[in-house]
C-alpha cells in the first residue's frame, strides 16, 4: 500500500471512529509504528487530525468532512454490497436522484446496464461517470462547486431539484440515531439531501452498518422521510424492530425486505 493510500484509510477510520491508535494501525497496515507516527504527523500538519499520545483524534469529531478521494476509497466492499442491493431495486426507465456521496457513485456504477434512466445529481463524479451513457438523460443540479467534495450545492441547486419529481431518491449520510434521526457533517449538503428526498416517490437511505448509532453535525431528516434503508450487514436487533415499528424497509446482504 502506498503512503498516500494508507493516510486516506487513516482519515476514513478517523471519520468513522473519531480516533486511531498507532499500535493498531501499524499492525493492520503491517508497517512500523514509526511509519504510522510520520503519517499522523503529516496529517496533523495538514490540519486534518490532532496527534495525541499513542495515536490521533479527528480534529472535527463527527462533523469531519473528508475529501472525496478519501471517502471513495474507504469501506469499498461495504459500498459495493449496498450498490448491488440498490441496483436490484431500480427498473429500466426510472427517474432517479442521487446525492454526491461516494456510496451513490458505487450505485451508479452498478446500474449502468439499466436502460433509459434519467439521473439528476449534484455529484461531479457521477456526471463524469455517466459521460459515456448516450441513452440516459443526465441532469446536473448546477450550483456552487464544493471543490473538496466534488459536489454542487447552494440555492440554485436546491431550486432545480425542487422543480422535478422523480421515482427514486438515493442519499447517504454520516450517521443515524433513533432519537436525533439522520445527520450529516455539512449544512449545504444536508439541504440538498432534504430537497432530493422531498422530490421523490421512493426515498432510499444508503449507508454502511458502522453509521448506525452515530451522530453528526447537521440534521438531514426524520425517519418519517424515508421508505427504505439499505446497508451492508445486519444492524443491532433493536434497529430491526425500530424500522419495523415505523414501516421502514430495511435491506442488507442475504436478507429479504423487512
Amino acid at each position: 500500500m502506498l503512503a498516500i493510500e494508507r493516510r486516506r484509510e487513516i482519515l476514513a477510520r478517523l471519520g468513522a471512529n473519531g480516533k486511531v491508535l498507532v499500535a493498531e494501525l501499524a499492525k493492520d497496515f503491517d508497517v512500523t509504528e514509526e511509519t504510522i507516527r510520520r503519517d499522523l504527523e503529516k496529517l496533523d500538519k495538514e490540519g486534518l487530525v490532532s496527534k495525541t499520545y499513542g495515536g490521533a483524534v479527528s480534529k472535527h469529531s463527527s462533523a469531519i468532512d473528508l475529501p472525496y478521494n478519501v471517502r471513495e476509497s474507504a469501506n469499498v466492499p461495504q459500498k459495493q454490497k449496498i450498490a448491488q442491493i440498490i441496483a436490484g431495486l431500480i427498473e429500466d426507465g426510472e427517474r432517479v436522484m442521487v446525492d454526491s456521496s461516494s456510496t451513490a457513485l458505487y450505485v451508479i456504477k452498478k446500474i449502468k446496464e439499466k436502460k433509459n434512466l434519467t439521473i439528476i445529481t449534484n455529484s461531479v463524479k457521477v456526471l463524469l461517470e455517466l459521460a459515456d451513457k448516450p441513452d440516459w438523460t443526465v441532469l446536473s443540479t448546477g450550483g456552487n462547486l464544493k471543490k473538496n467534495a466534488l459536489s454542487l450545492t447552494g440555492s440554485s441547486a436546491e431550486k432545480m431539484i425542487h422543480s422535478y419529481h422523480v421515482d427514486t431518491a438515493i442519499c447517504s449520510c454520516k450517521g443515524i440515531d433513533t432519537e436525533l434521526g439522520i445527520t450529516d457533517s455539512n449544512e449545504n449538503d444536508s439541504l440538498i439531501k432534504q430537497a432530493m428526498l422531498h422530490s421523490a416517490e421512493r426515498r432510499i437511505l444508503a449507508l454502511d452498518a458502522e453509521k448506525f448509532d452515530k451522530k453528526s453535525f447537521v440534521k438531514v431528516c426524520d425517519f418519517t422521510d424515508l421508505d427504505l434503508i439499505v446497508t451492508d450487514s445486519a444492524p443491532a436487533e433493536r434497529w430491526i424492530g425500530f424500522c419495523e415499528e415505523r414501516s421502514i424497509g430495511l435491506i442488507y446482504e442475504n436478507n429479504s425486505l423487512k
